[in-house]
């Protein structure tokens, strides 16, 4: 018998926490669930952390990444997965400082 490949499609569930300052928005993240078949609970992808670079310094990027970190607990998410560029020191020590610990290599291949 020869193997098939089959296509599965599973839609993916995020939330975005952003804080607005008026009518702009100085600081934002997603929280996506993502689940796979070796786990009965999904697990986290914290994804687009960003603070306007004017508020950098006061607490928005705390803010931001504890909401997604509470939500994670809330929804008895498994583990909780952030990616950062290899230069970008000074946010590795950031997520560090809340719990974050190095735990692998990430690959990447852009396909734009």
């Amino acid at each position: 018998m020869t193997p098939q490949l089959r296509r599965v499609i599973k839609q993916s569930r995020a939330i975005k926490f952003e804080i607005r300052q008026g009518n702009k928005t100085i600081g934002r993240v997603y929280l996506y669930f993502i689940k796979n078949d070796l786990h009965k609970q999904p697990y986290g992808l914290v994804e687009d952390l960003f603070v306007d670079e004017t508020m950098r310094g006061q607490g928005v990027g705390r803010i931001l990444l504890e909401a997604a970190i509470v939500e994670a607990k809330k929804r008895k998410l498994y583990k909780l997965i952030i990616t950062s560029r290899m230069a970008r020191t000074e946010v590795h020590g950031f997520y560090k400082r809340h719990g974050f610990k190095k735990y692998g290599w990430e690959f990447r291949m852009d396909l734009e």
